[in-house]
């Protein structure tokens, strides 16, 4: 499973980095705007200092809903670096873009997807990625990790090579139960990857391991008689 950092602020994204485990970063306007990042310029600027801090994929997404603005503006994006992948929203126009921009061979992370039937049609469109949000989902009572496991069912079943990227993961249990029903990459605040090194029992461990060792040395060291 890939590990992507939903995210705009470069300090989480390179701690996640130096941690050795990142494959990637998502971001969106709303996530910019909590950076303070505003203005085309700035905004560029910072998707290739984001781009500059990771091995791959970096998703950047449009901000327009037609054809004609989401092709130029995806592409633009991708002009930005290689690791760029395009986010397009899953509506009508979205999934012609998909079609497109997939066909110039720029990647495209379809976004904003809460059923099967949204995640097939961009799988059919060519889409890199797919990004359903199962913590939107859970937010309304409907069960977000059952939808992952059926669009990575029909995915299997056909052969689409479209990587189910899990968004809006809130805690530990959304990782884990992705990973259980075989989501390709999920996509999280990193608190939530960082969560992941916590066990009481490790740190329980560890403290009588040390408190072992440091008797063990000072017994060593004890002058005799």
């Amino acid at each position: 499973m890939k590990f992507f950092i939903d995210t705009a602020n470069l300090a989480e994204i390179r701690e996640a980095q130096d941690l050795g485990v990142l494959d990637g970063v998502t971001t969106n306007p709303s996530l910019m705007a909590k950076e303070g990042i505003t203005g085309e310029e700035n905004i560029r600027a910072h998707y290739k200092a984001i781009c500059d801090s990771v091995d791959d994929n970096v998703s950047a997404e449009v901000i327009s809903t037609k054809f004609e603005e989401m092709i130029e503006e995806g592409k633009s994006l991708a002009k930005i670096d290689d690791k760029i992948v395009v986010k397009i929203p899953m509506i009508k126009d979205g999934v012609k873009s998909i079609k497109y921009l997939s066909s110039q061979g720029i990647r495209v992370n379809c976004t904003l997807v809460f059923s099967a039937g949204q995640a097939l049609l961009a799988a059919k469109a060519g889409a890199s990625y797919v990004s359903p949000f199962m913590g939107r989902l859970d937010d309304i009572s409907t069960d977000g990790v059952s939808l992952i496991q059926q669009i990575v069912h029909i995915y299997q079943n056909y052969g689409f090579e479209t990587e189910v990227l899990a968004a809006s993961i809130r805690h530990t249990m959304h990782l884990i139960q992705c990973a259980e029903v075989g989501a390709d990459v999920v996509t999280c605040p990193a608190k939530v990857i960082m969560s992941l090194l916590n066990h009481p029992l490790t740190d329980k461990g560890l403290a009588q391991f040390l408190a072992d060792h440091k008797k063990a040395k000072e017994a060593a060291t004890a002058p005799v008689g």
